[in-house]
């Protein structure tokens, strides 16, 4: 179960500087295309300088032929000494070659080429004319300066074509010496951008290096995390404080340790050899269980707790808690937790054990209340019962005499048998509820109007408390919503409230004996009971103590009737307290859900009321 720790990749951890040489080869390379480029251009600009000096020298040496063949020949017309022409050795052919390598220099000039071709027409008819001067003409000064005319047109002409080529050569210059700067801070900011990124690839270098340092330093503190948590699932693992298993989907146990060997009754040979497979462990009943358990692991990498049953290796059966995770999205192996709950299961049953005999204890308590109190209304349900009884008889002697009249009078017996039909099922009604509330029958839910169980108590307890001088009055509201509760428990708690009130203020000599007994809804949208009296009242430092099991200020009393009372109002979902009245006395209270209010039927159970365990602890 060791996780090894992942390796960051070098070509991941040289990336930067590889970037860094890759950009710097790239500058090399166009830096080097560049340079090309500045020796070819640099050359060309050089050879049109080259070529416009040429010109130049052309048009210098032309007019210099042109200049000592104007000596050569005025001379000779001046004094007809052919020795001018002898000393001077110059021709005219000199002068035509110059004109036509000029014609040759200038050619990619369409101006100077222009001119040069007029300038070697000129000098062609130039020639000719001084020519024919010098063979026909004598001493003359006239034609010495008809010669000069004719040179200083030649001469004019190479002074525009010298004038065009300086500006030329002046204009390339100007090129050239931009040229050269363009390309000085060309390369001076080639040079500040190799420097620059030299510098960034540095930095680079420095914080990759830091980087790594950082990375070998996290991965073996990760490693040491990694290495101190396998020790720890490994104790885990073997401490056997549950069972841990390492499966496969399709259901192979891959490892177990001896908690989970010991819940299914194997060894490790069994484990080891391959016969400890997941389908072996299930019984038929749970293998569509498992069916889900893998859909779920495969679809969200975790199952949930679920208990189920395994088969163990002698044939029975142990039920556990199981639940599992994958180790990896989309793997095929993970581990699982087992629990057993052989234990918790025997606890309970013996629980369910223990409550069914708390609840019939609880019940038999619960009864014993309610004859008790029954038993000390013992003479006022005698009188009650007396009542009816008494009026029965006397209607009946009634009913005979008026029929022994003469004549009989129908009418008056037929009135005094309907009294007495009314008298017995009055009497029938107080037995029957004396009847209800005396016999154990179990617990029975119903919607009843919480003012009728109210009136029907105050029947009961309506001679108890005149032979007490106590006037009951009370205020009940009308069209209040039926409540879901079971009648006889109701009613022994407004029975015991009411026997309450009546003894405490049977104590009192002085002042007016009065129970209010009132109802309403309540904030909460239920109905809310409320029973004052003007008794003696509450001593402030034993109200929280009145509902407690065996508490009483009775010298007789049991001290259970109030703690039965708030159990069966909070089995019912009310709640129960009780304070001081004013201006004196006391005051029970009590509030109950409506009957559509599903918090009734949740707490209350058709078999028991479940508040009454709180009596028992």
């Amino acid at each position: 179960m060791s996780v090894r720790a992942r390796v960051p990749s070098l070509r991941w951890l040289a990336r930067p500087l590889i970037v860094a040489v890759v950009a710097l080869l790239t500058l090399f390379a166009a830096t080097a295309f560049l340079g090309l480029q500045y020796r070819q251009e640099r050359q060309a600009a050089h050879d049109l300088l080259g070529h416009s000096r040429q010109v130049l020298e052309t048009l210098d040496r032309l007019r210099a032929l042109t200049a000592e063949l104007e000596t050569e020949r005025r001379g000779y017309l001046m004094t007809l000494d052919p020795t001018y022409l002898k000393a001077y050795g110059i021709s005219d052919e000199g002068v035509r070659r110059e004109a036509q390598a000029l014609q040759v220099l200038v050619a990619d000039d369409p101006l100077q080429s222009l001119r040069a071709q007029h300038l070697a027409l000129t000098v062609s008819a130039k020639l000719r004319e001084i020519d024919e001067m010098v063979r026909t003409a004598g001493t003359s000064g006239q034609a010495a300066l008809a010669m000069i005319r004719s040179m200083d047109e030649i001469r004019s002409q190479i002074d525009q074509m010298v004038d065009h080529e300086r500006f030329r050569l002046a204009d390339r210059e100007t090129h050239a010496e931009a040229f050269e700067q363009r390309w000085t801070w060309l390369i001076a900011g080639a040079v500040v951008l190799v420097v620059a990124l030299a510098g960034a690839a540095l930095a680079l270098a420095r914080l990759e290096a830091k980087r790594r340092r950082q990375a070998t330093e996290e991965n073996i503190q990760l490693q040491s995390d990694l290495a101190a948590r396998d020790i720890k699932i490994r104790r885990l693992f073997d401490a056997n404080i549950i069972g841990i298993i390492i499966w496969e989907v399709e259901g192979r146990i891959l490892e177990a340790n001896d908690a989970f060997l010991r819940i299914v009754g194997y060894d490790r040979d069994d484990l080891t050899s391959g016969r400890l497979h997941r389908f072996d462990l299930t019984p038929p009943e749970w293998r569509n269980r498992d069916v889900q358990t893998v859909a779920e692991l495969k679809r969200v990498g975790t199952a949930h707790p679920f208990e189920k049953e395994y088969v163990r290796k002698d044939g029975s059966r142990v039920p556990v808690l199981i639940g599992g995770t994958m180790f990896a999205e989309g793997g095929d192996q993970g581990v699982g937790f087992v629990l057993d709950l052989t234990a918790l299961k025997r606890a309970e049953a013996e629980g369910r054990e223990h409550e069914r005999r708390y609840r019939e204890v609880l019940m038999e308590l619960a009864h014993t209340s309610r004859v008790t109190t029954m038993g000390q209304l013992t003479a006022s349900i005698a009188h009650e019962v007396n009542q009816p009884i008494g009026a029965i008889v006397a209607n009946a002697e009634a009913g005979l005499n008026w029929l022994q009249a003469q004549p009989p009078n129908l009418e008056r017996v037929r009135q005094t048998f309907d009294r007495i039909a009314g008298d017995g099922m009055r009497a029938g009604d107080i037995i029957g509820r004396i009847r209800a509330m005396i016999r154990n029958a179990p617990p029975q839910k119903e919607n009843m109007e919480i003012n009728q169980a109210v009136l029907e108590v105050i029947a009961l307890t309506r001679s108890e408390a005149f032979k007490h001088e106590v006037s009951v009055r009370t205020q009940l509201a009308e069209g209040l919503p039926p409540i879901q509760a079971d009648r006889v428990q109701l009613q022994q708690v407004l029975l015991n409230l009411i026997v309450n009130a009546i003894e405490a203020m049977a104590a009192v000599g002085e002042g007016g004996r009065e129970l209010l007994i009132s109802t309403e809804r309540d904030a909460s949208n239920g109905v809310h009971v409320a029973l004052r009296d003007s008794g003696p009242g509450l001593d402030p430092k034993n109200v929280e103590s009145l509902f407690d099991a065996f508490y009483t200020t009775k010298p007789t009393g049991m001290g259970m009737g109030l703690a039965i009372c708030r159990s069966i109002i909070e089995a019912h979902g009310g709640r129960m307290w009780a304070g001081a009245n004013e201006p004196r006395g006391a005051i029970f209270q009590f509030t109950l859900p409506l009957a559509s209010d599903e918090t009734t039927s949740r707490l209350l159970e058709a078999d028991e009321p479940t508040g009454l365990r709180s009596v028992a602890r």
